[in-house]
């Protein structure tokens, strides 16, 4: 039988990990991540003939140097000699595609595992739960299994937390944001990506209610870029740990130009009129 001691000391070492990993996405405190899972979760209407091929965007986002990508197993796999070494790696573990039916669209389903993420040589693992779904404890249970997966391992765990389902009458609204990220904290998250609530004093709310960080999805594109990081820069002024982005950066017409500017938002306090 293992010793407690031994125990012990596998404890003290995956703690210790996961600070590892989290300094890296968090470098100082804060991070612009790019998520990149729209190929699964949307098909090829998120793309142009030009960029469908997911090596042209992983490329771009590595280039303007966003602190972590959050890739699904397929695609880390199809573009780990561009990211390889320059960019920290969160892999998306669950995931729906939009060919399923209306009822289908309240479940993601397992899509790779926390070993596939070790095996990778990833900082992170993340995964989706829609609380407020019909299915929702399916997906609260599987998100508990990862946690405990990625505690063996010292990696953290980054939950997608987007309430969605028949009585969610406002996804963005603050109370029901408020919610969907304590309930996110009660099942082991160590970051939280959710929907921005509409203003500065509200999503500010938000960020104070859980002692974790928290970070602001992207979500559909705005009608302009300026629009974008007006968001980013209200997200920040509310005490927020970053931005989770993905298609108003790679829809927009200049991806270099949209990711420094939410880069430096993120990290060094810069206006969106310094981007003009």
């Amino acid at each position: 039988m293992e010793s407690l001691k031994s125990i012990m000391q596998k404890d003290i070492c995956a703690a210790i990990g996961k600070r590892v990993r989290l300094s890296r996405i968090l470098k100082d405190g804060k991070a612009a991540i790019f998520a990149f899972d729209h190929g699964f979760e949307h098909g090829p209407t998120d793309f142009t003939e030009e960029n469908m091929n997911p090596r042209k965007i992983v490329g771009s986002a590595v280039e303007s140097n966003f602190d972590a990508i959050m890739l699904t197993k397929g695609v880390a796999q199809a573009t780990h000699d561009l990211w390889l070494g320059r960019t920290p790696l969160i892999v998306k573990v669950t995931g729906k595609t939009s060919l399923k039916p209306p009822e289908g669209q309240l479940l993601q389903y397992s899509i790779g595992s926390v070993d596939d993420a070790v095996r990778l040589g990833a900082d992170g693992v993340a995964a989706t739960v829609y609380w407020g779904s019909p299915h929702e404890e399916i997906m609260a249970e599987r998100f508990q299994r990862i946690v405990t997966r990625c505690e063996e391992y010292g990696l953290p765990t980054m939950i997608l937390a987007y309430p969605r389902g028949p009585s969610i009458i406002s996804s963005y609204d603050e109370r029901i944001v408020l919610y969907a990220s304590r309930a996110s904290l009660e099942v082991g998250a160590d970051l939280i990506k959710t929907h921005y609530t509409g203003s500065t004093e509200s999503f500010g709310r938000v960020v104070r209610s859980v002692p974790i960080p928290v970070m602001m999805s992207g979500g559909g594109k705005t009608e302009t870029p300026k629009d974008f990081l007006h968001l980013v820069k209200s997200v920040m002024d509310a005490g927020s740990a970053g931005v989770v982005v993905g298609r108003n950066v790679f829809q927009s017409s200049d991806f270099r130009k949209v990711a420094s500017a939410v880069i430096g938002i993120v990290h060094k306090k810069m206006a969106p009129e310094d981007f003009d």
